[in-house]
């Protein structure tokens, strides 16, 4: 899912690409797994797995492809911690090679009182500021860095992510109707690009049905989407 509404073509290829990158590197596993909200979820993913030199240019490769491909502007790119510190670093980089230079910046969580001090390191915080982050499950991240980025004077204008999960938030342990995703892009007010989706995996699953296990994986995810799932939107 490159853009922030409908599938493309070239969307859909690049999609289905990065399951099938995710699958193979491990970042992304079928089993059985605790959420965060306290789900049993039929597949994991862990973006602490892209975990050497050759799997983290290839997913800063699907970032800038999809951001380039989403047609949102922005003028720098923000890697709240932890993990978005990495991602935003070789996203910039990927983007820089692919002719499009941007300044980086990221928050560090425990303030310093010596050196630069402060919390933020990197470039000032300018202009319209894209968040690079691996998942969304409450939002609460982006609304973290989105506080961070106005106290500083600049405009939080997007959230790139690698996989948007299409599934219900929670809000004090309860179900919301919305996901995280939703919820950020429509209540405060930001731009969402996923480099894939839900429904890019349950493809990825269908296309892969001569495999047993597979079609398993397949039925497992498709029953949760059921009782979990959101409308796209």
């Amino acid at each position: 899912m490159v853009d922030v509404g409908a599938h493309t073509d070239s969307g859909d290829d690049l999609a289905q690409g990065f399951v099938q990158f995710a699958v193979e590197s491990g970042v992304l596993r079928f089993g059985e797994f605790k959420t965060k909200a306290g789900r049993l979820s039929p597949y994991f993913f862990n973006a602490g797995l892209f975990d050497d030199g050759n799997k983290l240019g290839r997913l800063a490769e699907f970032y800038a492809k999809a951001l380039l491909a989403s047609g949102i502007e922005f003028d720098m790119v923000f890697g709240p911690a932890y993990k978005g510190i990495p991602l935003a670093a070789t996203v910039a980089v990927e983007l820089a090679r692919r002719g499009r230079n941007v300044p980086f910046a990221y928050n560090r969580k425990e303030a310093k009182d010596h050196g630069e001090g402060g919390t933020l390191v990197g470039a000032p915080l300018r202009g319209r500021v894209l968040i690079i982050d691996d998942v969304m499950s409450a939002g609460t991240a982006a609304r973290e860095s989105i506080a961070l980025i106005q106290a500083a004077g600049a405009t939080p204008h997007a959230v790139a992510i690698a996989l948007d999960r299409q599934e219900k938030a929670t809000e004090n342990g309860l179900d919301v109707p919305h996901s995280a995703v939703q919820y950020v892009r429509h209540q405060l007010g930001l731009q969402v690009c996923a480099i894939a989706t839900l429904a890019d995996l349950l493809l990825y699953l269908s296309d892969a049905q001569g495999s047993a296990d597979m079609a398993a994986h397949r039925e497992k995810v498709l029953a949760y989407r059921q009782q979990y799932g959101v409308d796209e939107g």
